[in-house]
């Protein structure tokens, strides 16, 4: 683009080590704004030599780019300005699609780039500084709380992009939307506070912003050359730049970078690849450059870390789970500290904390969980296991919202279902709830979640089973099966998996996440502990009879594939509505979908074996 406007003479002059773009492009910007401006003041406002200034300046001025309209005072001439003007900035395109877990619980009300710092949201900084460089054109992927952006339209006059993968897959995903917008462009995180303001109308090669790093660093760091070109990007390092902030994309840049985009969106396995995952393995034909922004450029890491820049979070941060926490543990809001997600379940979002050096779990029931889940009911049995001693401590729990709030156990492990151990102590401790005698006014119902996420699945026209009209038929005799075996209803877990035994360094166990309990048969619990674990059917006939403890009857046998068959034709509903929602599962719908299958035919085996 730049070379249609550009004589042999000319060529010439940029490939000096005086005549470069970038040394032009940083003089006229400053002689835009101060005309009259002493070869001193040019030095310092670019931080270029006075001899590099000195002879950019008069090889301009032979050249007939610049010329002098006083003694000092200089201006670009048409032909200046059209050389100018090939390095215009064309627009802005900022990435704020993302959840920000880092940032619970401010995020579960707002999306991290409208976390306001200093009296003003991040992304309306970012906008602003913009503006004032006359970049007009500012296009925004939104994803999460995507309503939450919509003012930014009528307030700036920006173009919203929907990511709808936003929650599936990463950054890569949000770029790939917007491929059509990149060319001379700003390419911006919406979670950046930017002080003084790094963008330009015109810059005259690509770049990346870079902080400085003293000590150990998880941030991608770079090794550059001594012209500034970033060389290496890895991983993690220590003293040295990273990549954070802001970067500048050329046309040419651009236009190779898009095409790169495109081919790992449709490679497979790219779906937590970030966009700089796809610069860090292309620098040899992607040149960028560091724009070193130490001191200028800050990105918060978590609450703590905004804290320390913007004060005003010690006190408040406006957010009601921060508030209700402050009038449960009656404490000033800077005392509860140490916030990070540890869970994002299927039906509920969690996040630990501290205060005073104890740590605490908050549980936030997901949208739409009220139809499956009684959490009244779930109140109730905490409250009758609680003298078992083999559930997470309750602190607090509000029935009418479902607000958990339980202590954390410190250094636990989750169950591994492999280790034959681990297996024995799980299929022991939950056969304890079942002899308990603690009862529930609740019951699990597979048939209910059964038929619930059945009809999810078919309003989004979502199963893609041939034969799904066939095996309806399987899970209706399945269920008349049940019904016929007549089993004494307990007390069962009903979310029995793996993740939700945790052992204790003194090798105890405790069972969290109690939610989906209720008066149930209890072999469904073994079943659902082994359709979770992914068990062939050696480790699940096992997993039977180390929890009888003796080998298992007829009947044992033909409960626990009834319910491994249920089970497994719940999960493939399930997980196939959530794909059609953007969320990938890759051969999870199919596994599951082959336990109903399989094991339907083993059940009817072993109950034609029972009646002969």
């Amino acid at each position: 683009m730049i070379l249609q406007y550009l004589n042999v003479e000319t060529l010439e002059e940029l490939r000096s080590n005086v005549m470069k773009p970038e040394h032009y492009v940083s003089i006229c910007r400053q002689l835009l704004v101060k005309p009259d401006a002493t070869y001193r003041e040019l030095s310092k406002g670019c931080k270029l030599s006075l001899e590099i200034v000195n002879g950019v300046l008069n090889e301009c001025l032979s050249s007939e780019y610049l010329k002098k309209t006083g003694e000092r005072r200089m201006i670009l001439t048409e032909k200046g300005q059209e050389y100018f003007d090939t390095f215009k900035v064309k627009n802005a395109i900022i990435l704020a699609a993302g959840f920000g877990s880092r940032f619970v619980p401010l995020t579960y009300d707002t999306p991290k780039g409208l976390l306001v710092v200093y009296g003003q949201p991040m992304i309306e900084r970012q906008i602003e500084q913009l503006l004032e460089k006359g970049i007009a054109e500012i296009v925004i992927v939104v994803g999460y709380k995507k309503e939450c952006f919509d003012y930014l339209i009528d307030r700036y006059g920006v173009k919203l992009v929907y990511n709808h993968e936003f929650s599936t897959k990463n950054n890569l995903s949000s770029l790939f939307r917007v491929l059509q917008y990149l060319d001379s462009s700003y390419l911006i995180m919406s979670d950046y506070w930017i002080e003084e303001n790094i963008f330009n109308a015109y810059e005259p090669r690509s770049w990346f912003s870079c902080l400085y790093y003293d000590g150990p660093t998880h941030e991608w760091c770079v090794k550059s050359s001594p012209s500034g070109k970033i060389e290496s990007i890895s991983i993690g390092g220590a003293d040295s730049l990273a990549i954070v902030g802001p970067a500048y994309f050329s046309p040419s840049f651009s236009k190779q970078f898009r095409e790169y985009i495109t081919n790992y969106y449709n490679r497979p396995g790219t779906e937590d690849y970030f966009w700089e995952h796809v610069l860090r393995e292309n620098l040899e034909t992607l040149p960028i450059y560091v724009n070193e922004q130490t001191g200028n450029v800050h990105e918060f890491e978590c609450l703590e870390e905004l804290r320390m820049f913007d004060s005003s979070y010690n006190k408040v941060s406006n957010n009601k789970i921060m508030e209700s926490i402050v009038k449960l543990f009656k404490v000033p809001e800077e005392k509860i500290q140490n916030i990070y997600p540890i869970k994002e379940g299927i039906s509920n979002h969690s996040f630990r904390f501290s205060i005073d050096s104890k740590s605490y779990v908050y549980r936030i029931p997901g949208v739409g969980t009220d139809k499956l889940i009684n959490r009244k009911n779930e109140k109730l049995v905490y409250d009758a296991i609680s003298p078992l001693g083999i559930s997470d401590e309750i602190v607090n729990f509000d029935a009418e919202t479902g607000i958990k709030v339980s202590r954390f156990i410190e250094n636990a492990r989750v169950a591994d279902p492999f280790n034959n151990n681990d297996l024995e102590k799980c299929m022991k401790q939950v056969r304890i709830v079942h002899e308990s005698g603690v009862s529930s006014a609740n019951f699990f119902g597979i048939d209910k979640m059964i038929d619930y996420y059945v009809s999810l699945a078919e309003e989004l026209n979502a199963i893609r089973f041939a034969d799904i009209e066939e095996t309806k038929k399987k899970v209706e005799h399945l269920l008349k099966i049940r019904n016929e075996l007549a089993v004494p209803d307990v007390l069962c877990h009903g979310d029995f998996l793996y993740a939700n035994v945790l052992f204790l360094p003194d090798n105890s166990t405790r069972i969290i996440d109690w939610e989906f309990s209720g008066m149930g048969d209890p072999i469904m619990d073994v079943a659902m502990y082994c359709i979770f674990s992914e068990f062939d059917k050696e480790r699940l006939d096992l997993s039977l009879r180390i929890y009888c403890e003796k080998e298992p009857t007829d009947k044992e046998w033909i409960r626990l594939y009834l319910y491994v068959a249920l089970g497994g034709y719940l999960w493939s509903m399930w997980s196939q509505y959530k794909q059609v929602l953007g969320q990938e599962f890759g051969e999870y719908p199919l596994k599951m979908y082959r336990y109903m299958k399989d094991y339907y035919q083993l059940v009817i085996k072993k109950v034609n074996l029972l009646s002969n």
